[in-house]
């Protein structure tokens, strides 16, 4: 049973449409201090974000699994992340686990240590491990969308003044 409910989702801002979606999802992040790349999700089809409880949950069409090339990681993420947010922190989490040696394990909480630039991730069992922050960092595309527009401004000036 989901923990999304239909009062949550009343008192909630909620997106649909993959676009906007990952642009919530890296603003959640964001807000909270985490890597922007900590939720690689695909094909989202509902993010939404109870401010007040600090609650998020995301849902995707398909589960998922994503390899963190820089550690060597493999994460599976379910077609619903639920989870509380808070500064450095995300607890309560669900749908998201991580393979160590050859098991699964769910993950449910994430946070930052800003002294060593480390993120930790714990487990229902209480283990936790630490990872370097920047293995979650990704590089934001907006600045090639920004070089397209203005190749774009570029060439429509140049057409008008070859109409001229």
């Amino acid at each position: 049973m989901s923990p999304v409910t239909e009062d949550i989702k009343a008192n909630a801002e909620v997106y649909h449409g993959d676009e906007i979606c990952q642009e919530k999802t890296k603003l959640f992040l964001k807000e909270a201090g985490l890597p922007n790349g900590l939720l690689p999700l695909k094909d989202i089809e509902e993010v939404g974000y109870a401010r007040e409880a600090g609650f998020v949950w995301l849902k995707q069409k398909n589960k998922i699994e994503h390899k963190f090339e820089k550690i060597g990681r493999l994460v599976q993420y379910a077609t619903e992340v639920t989870a509380y947010g808070e500064p450095g922190k995300i607890k309560k989490l669900t749908g998201v686990k991580a393979k160590e040696l050859l098991i699964w394990v769910t993950l449910t909480e994430i946070s930052a240590d800003t002294s060593n630039g480390k993120i930790i991730f714990k487990s229902q069992a209480g283990l936790s491990k630490s990872f370097p922050e920047s293995a979650f960092q990704i590089e934001e595309v907006k600045e090639v969308k920004d070089v397209n527009e203005v190749k774009e401004t570029k060439e429509v000036k140049e057409a008008s003044e070859v109409k001229a």
